[in-house]
């Protein structure tokens, strides 16, 4: 009995390098597999730590992804699981959002000019100058300045409740506007709600079909970084600033005009922010759009993530044809 078992254990490593030569999970598998992983990372610009998620293979056709307020990269974490394996994905957190730096005004302008030169910036530093842009709520401003300054890099635009029109401002914008006719304390301050974890959640709640669909962990997770020390106040400014969004609206829609990206439209049609108006205006300035309403609200990836995730694959696989 102890010889077979002596000659077992003598003949198990020529076992296994038996099997190692039929298994089909091999080493190629293996990297294709960590390719697929969404990764972690950081990339300092100017002295500012820009945290950002990457997944896929660098050599295939890239995506950046553009958050919105009050969310992060981590709004996007279905589309980096579920296309990275034919997509290399970067999602980029702004200054003062998500896991990145958050400089004190001092030393940063909280201003969606500035955001967008850091963004560019990183891209530059990752070395990209090839990509299609998803975009969302705040990601509209910081992508369409970056589309405007290199129309030659952008491939195709996804868009998801990303505004460029004016007529596409919602009810929900009422009390902002009070603050950009009036720059009171008290209009600053009749905007607090929103910062609750009660504002936090009807922001992603609001107009979804059920709000059993939503993971909570999305506003308790904003909730925490809306709360942090002087962040309010950034981004109470940051509103402010928007209204300088709209005296860029002519030039990016001439963008669209003069330079034609193939433009995905997904989005969420009970928004009270970006309501479907926003999306009908860019048919006037886009001949060819793959055009798709959802009857969800501002966060339209959480309920409606894999189907909205389906016709970006559909689109991008057309882009390649």
């Amino acid at each position: 009995m102890k010889n077979i078992i002596l000659s077992i254990f003598l003949l198990m490593p020529l076992l296994l390098m038996s099997q190692s030569s039929v298994n089909p999970y091999n080493q190629s598998e293996d990297v294709e597999i960590n390719a697929t992983t969404v990764k972690f990372k950081n990339l300092e610009i100017e002295g500012i730590n820009i945290a950002y998620r990457e997944a896929g293979n660098p050599s295939n056709p890239t995506i950046v992804l553009l958050h919105g307020f009050p969310s992060s990269s981590h709004q996007y974490r279905k589309v980096l699981n579920q296309l990275s394996d034919e997509y290399h994905l970067v999602a980029p957190d702004y200054p003062g959002f998500g896991a990145s730096d958050f400089p004190s005004s001092d030393d940063y302008a909280y201003t969606f000019d500035n955001l967008a030169v850091t963004i560019n910036a990183f891209l530059e530093k990752k070395g990209l100058t090839s990509y299609a842009l998803m975009i969302q709520d705040f990601g509209a401003p910081v992508g369409f300045r970056i589309a405007t300054a290199h129309p030659e890099r952008v491939t195709a635009i996804i868009n998801q409740n990303g505004n460029a029109y004016e007529e596409g401002l919602g009810p929900a914008w009422a009390g902002i506007q009070n603050l950009w006719d009036e720059k009171t304390q008290a209009n600053r301050e009749a905007l607090y709600p929103a910062f609750t974890l009660d504002g936090m959640k009807w922001q992603y709640a609001h107009g979804t079909r059920n709000p059993e669909n939503l993971n909570p962990d999305s506003w308790h997770l904003d909730y925490l970084r809306v709360t942090r020390p002087g962040a309010r106040t950034v981004y109470i400014d940051m509103f402010e600033d928007y209204q300088n969004n709209l005296k860029h609206y002519p030039k990016w829609q001439k963008y669209l005009r003069d330079n034609q990206p193939p433009l995905l439209i997904v989005w969420g049609k009970n928004d009270e922010f970006f309501p479907e108006s926003g999306a009908e205006a860019f048919k006037r300035d886009v001949k060819n759009i793959d055009y798709n309403i959802y009857d969800t609200g501002h966060f339209a990836l959480e309920e409606d993530g894999d189907d909205i995730i389906g016709k970006m694959r559909v689109f991008l696989q057309k882009l390649t044809i």
